[in-house]
């Protein structure tokens, strides 16, 4: 089955596992931003007092992903001394939050709220939440169909992406099916 979900719907989510025993919970999602998917979550401890755990959970290792937990078959599925967490952050890897939105023909767009993921099998980011650069800094969801350029300072989208956008989830699929159909028409 395959939806959109909010980044920040998926944060503090218990981590369970098959057998119902709760070990952690999501502290931060890390992506790719070459590819645009999930690699991993980074992972807290359960309760009020416990910190970031130096463990992180890849991807591959999810069981399912459900509205109210991330399901591993056990505690196995976690990677030791958060490996796969520094890999990407050698690679490059940075958080999107904040960055500015452009076009590529230079029309500012706004500013990342958060980050929206289509899930299924492999999840990979369909699109942002943004904080509008006029219309009095209303938000919006922002659809992202192609590989686009992203920097710590800057992600850079197609010039049609300004013409397609979601006031809300349920809005959000057809404004990404007249992205992509718009996208498909300028090749």
């Amino acid at each position: 089955m395959t939806g959109y979900v909010r980044a920040r719907e998926i944060a503090k989510l218990p981590v369970v596992t098959l057998g119902g025993e709760d070990i952690a919970q999501v502290k931060d999602i890390v992506f790719d931003a070459a590819h645009g998917s999930v690699q991993c979550f980074t992972l807290s401890g359960r309760g009020l007092l416990s910190g970031p755990l130096k463990r992180d959970l890849p991807w591959s290792e999810v069981h399912a992903l459900g509205p109210d937990a991330v399901m591993i078959r056990d505690e196995s599925a976690l990677a030791d001394d958060d490996r796969t967490t520094k890999g990407l952050t050698a690679a490059g890897g940075g958080n999107v939050l904040g960055t500015r939105i452009m076009t590529d023909g230079g029309t500012h767009l706004g500013k990342i709220v958060d980050v929206i993921l289509e899930t299924g099998r492999t999840p990979t980011v369909a699109g942002y939440e943004i904080e509008t650069a006029d219309r009095g800094h209303q938000r919006a969801l922002l659809p992202v169909v192609e590989p686009v350029a992203v920097s710590g300072e800057m992600v850079l989208v197609p010039d049609a992406t300004s013409e397609f956008t979601a006031a809300d989830l349920t809005g959000f699929p057809e404004a990404a099916h007249g992205l992509r159909a718009r996208l498909g028409q300028e090749r």
